[in-house]
């Protein structure tokens, strides 16, 4: 754990400073006034795209580099696999850059996150906020893990300037693009509508009680659901039996809806398009919500959290001027107390690497 806690030590450090030495900006593309140093942030991005790229374990990585040592990637391989936007990227490195696994894990690591922090970057108000909670909450890990997912989400999170506007053609075709590396990505075709209206309309509403619902009616649910998938690649998910996400888990997802609830008027003055970013952090509650009931759901939500890593860096400002610094405080504060549950005391996460020792 020690490469994790020096990295998430640099990271918020060179992000913060980077806060502070900003410049104002005038472009109209930019939801804040502000941007961070460039430079600095650099650093955050440097750090966290090392420790990511150069691990040799957490989660998945170890099956990864397997299948990636032991596979021969052929047009015809890559054509029938499900996902054929990864095995390209597969075909791509191991046959014309290096057959050493390790390329995979950096290349990946490489592209989400820069994907991630250039989109922070736009419309995150404390960027050093945004890429704290995304380690201490837990994102960053699962990006170690679920890969592809991760890989895909954050194509999708580079169109989060087309779904504020309202530019559909541009959306969907990053959503196809990113299916070829998970095809779960094609759930937010239908999102895409859902989110568009208003925060905290009837429509939020209805979708609150469906997961209720849902969450008392599980069993029917599921059972109608994995009927419907049985024949695709998800089908072997009606078998997962490892139990539902910790309630604290989904704690951690709802604190910031209730205080953008609180604030949602103050919210709307400083950042006008908050409502599709609330509305896609809701959504990832939702399925964390639904995922107490059996852990594979909360995969979904990992599409919607992102988000949250905006709303909780204007959360901040719709508190009284005065009141600022103790909320920033208690953030950093509970945040990095979940991070340490989860990964000493619940995951006992040990990083291991052929590059970083500490």
């Amino acid at each position: 754990m020690t490469v994790l806690w020096i990295n998430l030590f640099l990271v918020f450090i060179f992000a913060f400073f980077g806060r502070y030495s900003t410049a104002v900006n005038g472009a109209t593309t930019f939801p804040v006034s502000i941007k961070p140093h460039k430079l600095l942030v650099f650093g955050s991005l440097l750090s966290i795209v090392l420790v990511s790229g150069l691990r040799s374990n957490i989660g998945d990585t170890y099956f990864y580099m397997h299948s990636y040592n032991i596979s021969q990637f052929t047009w015809d391989s890559v054509i029938s696999q499900h996902d054929i936007g990864f095995g390209i990227l597969q075909m791509m490195l191991k046959n014309y850059i290096s057959m050493d696994p390790q390329i995979l894990i950096f290349t990946t690591a490489l592209i989400t996150n820069l994907l991630i922090v250039s989109v922070l970057y736009k419309y995150s108000r404390m960027l050093e906020m945004s890429l704290y909670v995304y380690i201490t909450g837990g994102l960053y890990l699962v990006s170690m893990n679920g890969i592809r997912q991760l890989l895909a989400a954050s194509i999708i999170f580079t169109a989060t300037k087309y779904l504020i506007d309202g530019n559909w053609p541009k959306y969907f075709l990053i959503v196809i693009i990113a299916s070829f590396f998970h095809q779960s990505a094609l759930i937010l075709f239908p999102i895409y509508f859902l989110v568009r209206s208003k925060a905290w309309s009837k429509s939020t509403s209805v979708l609150i009680i469906l997961a209720l619902i849902i969450v008392v009616g599980f069993d029917q649910f599921s059972s109608i659901l994995f009927t419907a998938i049985e024949d695709t690649q998800y089908g072997h998910y009606k078998d997962f039996a490892e139990g539902g996400a910790n309630i604290l888990r989904v704690a951690v997802e709802l604190v910031p809806i209730i205080i953008a609830y609180l604030g949602r008027d103050k919210l709307r003055e400083i950042f006008p398009d908050s409502d599709v970013i609330v509305n896609m952090a809701l959504l990832g509650l939702v399925f964390m919500l639904i995922s107490t009931q059996n852990w594979i759901f909360a995969r979904f939500s990992i599409y919607f959290s992102l988000y949250q890593l905006i709303l909780i860096s204007w959360i901040i400002k719709v508190f009284k001027k005065k009141d600022r610094k103790i909320i920033y405080l208690g953030i950093v504060s509970c945040y990095f107390l979940y991070y340490f549950y989860e990964n000493v005391i619940s995951l006992n996460i040990l990083y291991e690497s052929d590059y970083l020792s500490w």
